[in-house]
């Protein structure tokens, strides 16, 4: 029997939380999030809700700020409403790369973010891929940090040859993440050593480990501009890579991304739906996007029925 629950929607992506009310056979409830003339943004929850257990699903993507509010409104809606329990399902955490002073007098804002949603009113969140996993400390009530990993095998296994595989993390930051991927395919790993002289720009200096002949498969949390996969795409042909392909979780792309990887040597870059495509990234080429709908739905379920959240990863 399903657990008894509510799914609220915000604006920032649509078709996931219909993907997942789909999976969960659970309809959205009726929710209006709108502006003001002003751009104040306004929610009715226009069905009862007290005494529920509530997920309200909204990614925190472009623009950042606007559905940060939705966020943080719909939750407030909630509270007042009498929701039993509110859980914040953010499959894209924004101003997660802000989670240390990256110099004098910056902030921490991952943090500041974290005391928002938990001031706001809710009880637990559940997101997806953190861009620093020590972010769920920065909650002071429980956080489910899923991870799309599985749902990446489950697709370089339909479609790329294991047996010439090389797994590849972009910087030394993401050697964890792109161990943990090649541990699942049984994939041997290498390193791309890279040094940024500025933010937004990289220059690939070096490659760890031997990748002449491999079909390389890049893994990453976050695309933004994509200047980081593109230069490790073409370090990587230069030391002998047969063909290389990219993974990431969130698919920020912005500026001019999207026609950077359509013009570049990447053979294909695939990223999940935690943030709603454009139609640029729809008729891009060599971009390709998987769902994590599945996933989030029965890490909700989960969640609503007290259920074990980690085996998912078992």
């Amino acid at each position: 029997m399903k657990p008894s629950i509510k799914l609220v929607a915000g604006n920032s992506n649509r078709p996931l939380a219909e993907a997942i009310a789909t999976y969960l056979e659970v309809p959205l409830a009726t929710c209006l999030v709108r502006r003001f003339a002003d751009m104040e943004i306004f929610v009715e929850i226009q069905e009862n809700v007290r005494g529920e257990d509530v997920f309200v699903i909204q990614s925190t993507s472009f623009p950042a700020n606007d559905h940060l509010m939705e966020l943080l409104i719909m939750t407030d809606a909630l509270r007042r409403s009498s929701a039993r329990r509110i859980t914040a399902v953010i499959p894209y955490f924004g101003y997660a790369r802000q989670d240390r002073r990256s110099a004098g007098r910056t902030p921490i804002s991952a943090k500041l973010v974290a005391n928002l949603v938990t001031r706001a009113g809710a009880d637990r969140v559940l997101t997806v891929d953190l861009h620093a996993g020590q972010i769920q400390g920065f909650f002071d009530i429980p956080t489910d940090n899923l991870f799309a990993a599985p749902v990446m095998v489950r697709d370089i296994r339909e479609r790329v040859d294991l047996s010439n595989i090389m797994v590849v993390s972009p910087d030394v930051g993401g050697v964890v993440r792109a161990r943990a991927l090649a541990k699942r395919i049984d994939a041997p790993l290498a390193i791309v050593d890279k040094r940024r002289e500025r933010p937004g720009e990289s220059e690939v200096m070096n490659i760890i480990g031997h990748v002449e002949g491999k079909s390389c498969i890049l893994v990453d949390d976050i695309i933004d501009s994509g200047g980081t996969l593109c230069n490790a795409a073409d370090a990587l042909l230069a030391k002998g890579a047969k063909e290389v392909y990219a993974y990431c979780t969130h698919g920020v792309l912005s500026g001019g991304a999207v026609a950077r990887i359509a013009s570049s040597r990447l053979k294909e870059l695939v990223i999940t739906d935690s943030i709603q495509a454009t139609e640029a990234v729809k008729v891009a080429p060599n971009i390709r996007s998987i769902t994590i709908s599945n996933l989030l739905g029965e890490a909700i379920e989960r969640t609503a029925t007290e259920s074990s959240v980690s085996s998912l990863f078992d």
